[in-house]
């Protein structure tokens, strides 16, 4: 029986997959993105589908092949995409294809959510437990479908226990292979920084990433879990180390600059003024995981 993974067109999903075939396991892949690279050691081992995650298309990929376990990670969180399309995608998809899991006895799930759905706040304890509010939703629309999603998987976990499911809430994952908002931030050539505000980071890399799936995908536990890198830092000085030339900038002059110069969608701005630390102690305890990389390479590896 395969394993499979949705978001293939994205880096994360490719490295899992690629460590999962190098195994000896057998891997399908879905996206309803066009796959355009693919990392050359999948070129003739991974079966691909396009399709999108609220059509009937899905359907499909689920008879071709049995399924023994669904690693969900193609959450869109590319904010140029229509705001409708998001939800129909993360909500609306995610529902059915965790209905699909339960019609075709799927045994296991990991959906991949993110630390983003904390929001950054000036009263967020530290550390953030998997049990602490979630403070993104209010006056921020653009991460209302990853909420829904979060909550929705959630609820799942509890409803349906004849499919182990494991939510993971990772911190900001970068990368050589990852093209997600925080990459492409840290790519820049200069980096608005805000003046009076430096608040904690964290990040984690994406083969650390790559292998805590894996890690929830072959495990025993259930429930919901946060999954955070080698160190917390400054965000300053996480700059330092990618080698950014910064820009400080009056508060009150950032979201204009960030919506005008830069790819950051202006609700993250906050994370550049109040921390959102979290702790993964649960799931460091529950699978046996902790990172490899250490955050000098981690942030490096995003930039080189």
């Amino acid at each position: 029986m395969a394993t499979l993974i949705t978001g293939i067109a994205g880096g994360l999903a490719q490295r899992v997959a690629e460590r999962l075939i190098a195994d000896g396991e057998e891997v399908t892949g879905v996206d309803y993105r066009a796959v355009r690279d693919l990392l050359p050691s999948l070129s003739k081992k991974l079966v691909i589908h396009r399709a999108s995650y609220n059509k009937t298309a899905i359907e499909d990929v689920f008879r071709k092949q049995p399924v023994e376990r669904v690693l969900h990670l193609g959450r869109v969180g590319n904010l140029s995409e229509d705001i409708e399309k998001r939800f129909e995608l993360n909500v609306i998809g995610s529902q059915k294809l965790m209905s699909l899991c339960i019609q075709h006895g799927v045994r296991s799930l990991v959906v991949l959510s993110t630390f983003h759905i904390y929001g950054a706040h000036p009263r967020n304890p530290i550390p953030i437990s998997e049990d602490d509010p979630l403070r993104a939703g209010p006056g921020f629309p653009e991460i209302a479908d990853a909420i829904q999603l979060d909550n929705m998987a959630t609820t799942w976990i509890y409803k349906h226990p004849a499919v182990r499911t494991i939510v993971l809430r990772p911190t900001n994952v970068v990368g050589p292979h990852i093209h997600n908002t925080m990459s492409k931030f840290l790519r820049l050539r200069r980096i608005p920084t805000l003046a009076g505000f430096d608040p904690m980071s964290q990040f984690i890399h994406e083969d650390d990433l790559a292998r805590a799936v894996i890690a929830a995908a072959r495990g025993t536990q259930a429930g919901v879990y946060n999954v955070a890198g080698p160190a917390v830092l400054p965000w300053r000085t996480a700059l330092g180390l990618a080698g950014a030339r910064t820009i400080p900038l009056p508060s009150t002059f950032a979201k204009w600059y960030v919506r005008r110069f830069s790819p950051f969608p202006a609700y993250l701005v906050r994370f550049f003024m109040y921390p959102c630390v979290i702790t993964d102690e649960c799931f460091r305890r529950d699978f046996g995981w902790k990172p490899e990389i250490d955050i000098r390479k981690t942030i490096e590896s995003a930039v080189s």
